[in-house]
């Protein structure tokens, strides 16, 4: 059974989604985070042995939109998230629990920062959030880990806004067809809607801290 905060939390869209929208707000304000259940549902896959095109196939949905999910690039709707729960034996309940929590001040200790993978194709990448003990969050904090000849292969959008900032080394952006080199102290803040990526062609490792923000239904 939902919660009426999960509910609130349900996106009312297609099952086929190109580019990731953001879901109804909450009672509480928020609205459901995107990397949260990505790394649920690919946990969930992974736990079950289960490949992108098995799962995808079970589902009655492509490898590459189950492949976009995970790396949280696009929102599933409620009819998309029911065939995933179904697929996985659990509820839309439990695919849910905890993206609802809203603590008010969290410190997310340096030996405590969540690892993840978004791209199945660069997992030499490394990600870190920054913010994870806060499920229910309009922000994504993560650090970005590029060793040299590192990067997305692809230039891809999605939705609300993006601030970067070069830690250490440099980095090449690709952001609407241009590229700019982006060294240490550097930072640039832009609209994500626009296809872009990060790529390290360089001899030393790089590291940039990255904020997501999702935009909120309301406009705000």
């Amino acid at each position: 059974m939902l919660t009426k905060n999960q509910r609130s939390l349900l996106p009312a869209l297609p099952v086929w989604v190109e580019i990731a929208r953001p879901a109804p707000a909450a009672d509480n304000g928020g609205a459901m985070n995107l990397l949260e259940l990505s790394q649920r549902i690919k946990k969930l896959r992974r736990d079950r042995g289960m490949t992108l095109e098995q799962a995808a196939d079970q589902m009655g949905l492509t490898r590459s939109w189950l492949s976009k999910v995970e790396n949280f690039r696009v929102t599933p709707s409620l009819p998309a998230l029911g065939k995933i729960a179904s697929t996985y034996g659990v509820s839309l309940g439990e695919l849910l629990d905890g993206l609802d929590v809203k603590p008010q001040f969290i410190i997310v200790r340096e030996n405590e920062r969540l690892r993840f993978e978004r791209d199945d194709q660069s997992p030499n990448i490394i990600y870190q959030s920054l913010a994870h003990k806060r499920s229910n969050r309009q922000m994504d904090p993560v650090i970005i880990t590029l060793p040299p000849g590192e990067g997305r292969p692809d230039r891809l959008p999605h939705e609300g806004e993006e601030f970067l900032i070069v830690l250490t080394g440099k980095v090449d952006f690709e952001y609407d067809g241009q590229q700019h080199q982006i060294m240490a102290g550097d930072s640039i803040y832009f609209e994500a809607t626009t296809p872009h990526r990060l790529v390290n062609p360089y001899s030393e490792d790089a590291q940039v801290l990255c904020v997501f923000l999702h935009h909120r239904s309301d406009g705000a």
